[in-house]
């Protein structure tokens, strides 16, 4: 290794990971010329990194002087996959959110028809009751997380849902016509996060947004309850804010907006 290399590895950590951007950017091989080009880096100092990269398979030498990302940053992203908590990852985000507004952050997963509470922050000031304590459950179409777990499934399966479960009623307010439900999915496919109105508890209301992984699932909602009177129009937006934030710490990234889409 040159002495200046010796002399700051830091730069040489910063240069790889130069490599490894361009690299990643490209899903075709890409030859030495270019990647030094893309990488803003000489040659034979983009040469030399690239081929201890190789020896160490974080990058693949497809043929003399073309390279792609390796195998070993496939290995290492499966690890580092299988050792996700949404919950870990979740908590401090959710407790920012309570903290922000004063009122109970939940995360809840899908289970068959129904929405499971895993985790929540609450400071015992709302009146909350059974349906978000940890580990209680709760119909998806009664709850604003369960709403965005059907719309997932899709309007063509809705009616299965409802066949399933009758769209039983919980309080007064829920929604017992498959057409209600639908007019609400509509709008809660517009603005991006859902609510409910007292529909699973009287005196409760919910606003939700979805948390997606690396492949764009949805695999957990993030969800604000509030006494009735208290909840805040500007709160479906922030819920929206922090469930994106949390799916960015899982791998999630959002697809850019298309030129001209509406």
């Amino acid at each position: 290794m040159p002495r200046d290399e010796q002399k700051n590895p830091i730069q040489v950590i910063e240069r790889m990971m130069r490599l490894l951007e361009v690299l990643a950017q490209h899903p075709e091989p890409l030859g030495l010329k270019q990647i030094s080009q893309y990488a803003g880096l000489h040659p034979s100092t983009a040469h030399r990194i690239l081929a201890s990269m190789s020896a160490d398979r974080l990058v693949d030498r497809v043929e003399p002087g073309s390279y792609r990302l390796g195998m070993r940053l496939l290995e290492l992203g499966n690890l580092v996959k299988s050792r996700i908590s949404v919950r870990e990852l979740a908590l401090p985000l959710m407790r920012e959110l309570h903290a922000h507004t004063g009122e109970t952050a939940n995360l809840s997963v899908r289970h068959d028809d129904e929405i499971v509470y895993v985790e929540r922050t609450s400071s015992g000031r709302s009146a909350m009751r059974v349906v978000h304590v940890i580990g209680a459950r709760a119909p998806l179409h009664v709850t604003a997380a369960g709403k965005l777990f059907l719309l997932e499934e899709g309007f063509a399966r809705l009616r299965d849902y409802a066949k399933r479960t009758g769209l039983a009623a919980q309080t007064r307010n829920t929604l017992t016509q498959v057409a209600a439900l639908e007019r609400d999915l509509e709008r809660i496919q517009r603005q991006d996060f859902a609510t409910d109105a007292e529909e699973a508890e009287i005196g409760v209301r919910c606003v939700a947004a979805g948390i997606r992984d690396d492949g764009g699932h949805l695999i957990a909602a993030l969800s604000l309850s509030t006494p009735a009177d208290r909840m805040k129009p500007q709160w479906g937006a922030l819920v929206k804010e922090t469930a994106d934030r949390i799916s960015q710490r899982i791998g999630h990234r959002r697809e850019p907006a298309k030129i001209g889409a509406h």
